[in-house]
Order: C-alpha cells, then sequence, then structure tokens
C-alpha cells in the first residue's frame, strides 16, 4: 500500500513540475492606437508588447460588448470587428497598458468614424472601427520590431 501511494504522490509530483502553470503574461498586451490618413486609405495601428495568437475580422451594422453584450455604439454606417486572441490591454498583475479611451472619434481622418474596444475579457481584444464608404475593403495585418497590428481601410 505505501509503495502504491509513494507512487501516486510521485506521479503528482511529476505533472506539477512537468506542465507549466499557465500565466496572463503570455498574452500580447495593447499600449496604443494611433491613427493615420494615407492616400487611398486610412490606418489603425494598435502598438503592442508582443503579438495576438490570432485574429477572426467581421463586417457588421452593429457591434456589443463581448461581456455584458451590451450595445456599443460606434460611429460610421459601416463596422468591422476584429477579434484578437491572445490578447489585452492589461498586463500579468491585471493594470492597464493601454490608458487611453476605450471608444472614440479619431481625428483627421474622413471615411473612419469611430474606433472601440468591444471586448477585453481572457486574453482577447475586440477592436471595432467604424466607417462610412460602404464600398471600403480592409486588410488586418501584424508588423513587428516594435510590435504592432494594423487594421487599413481602403477607399477610392
Amino acid at each position: 500500500m505505501k509503495k502504491r501511494l509513494g507512487a501516486v504522490l510521485l506521479a503528482v509530483a511529476a505533472v506539477f513540475t512537468v506542465v507549466p502553470v499557465a500565466s496572463a503574461s503570455g498574452h500580447a498586451e495593447l499600449t496604443n492606437i494611433r491613427t493615420g490618413k494615407h492616400e487611398n486609405f486610412e490606418r489603425i495601428v494598435l502598438d503592442m508588447n508582443g503579438l495576438p495568437s490570432n485574429s477572426l475580422s467581421r463586417e457588421t451594422n452593429e457591434v456589443s460588448n463581448c461581456g455584458s453584450g451590451n450595445p456599443v455604439p460606434v460611429g460610421g454606417n459601416e463596422i468591422l470587428e476584429t477579434m484578437f486572441h491572445g490578447a489585452a490591454s492589461y498586463d500579468e498583475n491585471f493594470q492597464l497598458t493601454y490608458p487611453g479611451p476605450r471608444n472614440f472619434v479619431p481625428q483627421g481622418l474622413t471615411n473612419v468614424k469611430g474606433i472601440a474596444i468591444t471586448c477585453d475579457f481572457e486574453a482577447t481584444l475586440g477592436i471595432a472601427v467604424g466607417y462610412n464608404d460602404a464600398n471600403s475593403w480592409h486588410k488586418v495585418f501584424t508588423l513587428t520590431n516594435p510590435d504592432r497590428v494594423v487594421i487599413d481601410i481602403y477607399s477610392y
């Protein structure tokens, strides 16, 4: 009996020493949101410490908060919502790494009318970009050195 109990305890100890503990620091941290106007497109840049593991985008007419389900108002006639997995606006101690506004009208842009954080829960960060031109198309991609996510909204 003692040998069996010893073997079980040894196996449990091995599991806890081999399996790494999940940590909130394993996600990318949003630090800033910048915008810029270029010929034929407007750019939203999400400055980050690290990069999200993946993202999913959808075009929609309305967005809601992922936690509460409450509608999130975003300016514009069309909305591009992108969910970034493995990203948040806080660090491993749950201190905000992005102190800026959660819903705002960007200055100096003509097509993009609003930007809002729609989700910031369990390392899933949702960003909605509202724009007016229904014929716009978009591109979402990452760049490094420094790490950042870029959302381009094109209109011709």
